[in-house]
């Protein structure tokens, strides 16, 4: 792998990095990752309930999370069941990351 690419590289992850923070930098966004972590698998129609928020308004903000990937959706009949993406979850904490902030560990 040549400079340029390994530096591309990073330039992407840290795109991508910045997009899931920015994602999680919102109040409400950050109480639906509470609830889904708590509850597990969510119905969209119980999580505005949990969340108070309509859900014209609650689905803006759980577009942006699936968008970064933070969440999952399940379509079960017409209802949509969200829940975490544990994996992506993980990475936001992984030694990738922590290279980051942590030279040399």
């Amino acid at each position: 792998m040549s400079a340029t690419q390994i530096v591309l590289n990073q330039d992407q992850t840290f795109k991508t990095y910045e997009k899931k923070f920015k994602a999680l930098s919102d109040e409400i966004r950050l109480k639906v990752m509470y609830e889904l972590n708590q509850r597990g698998q969510v119905c969209v129609c119980d999580l505005s309930d949990i969340i108070e928020l309509p859900q014209s308004k609650l689905s803006y903000h759980l577009k942006i999370l699936l968008d970064v990937e933070l969440i999952k959706r399940e379509k079960i009949g017409t209802w949509n069941y969200y829940s975490v993406n544990e994996k992506a979850v993980k990475l936001l904490l992984s030694e990738e990351l922590r290279c980051l902030f942590y030279p040399g560990k």
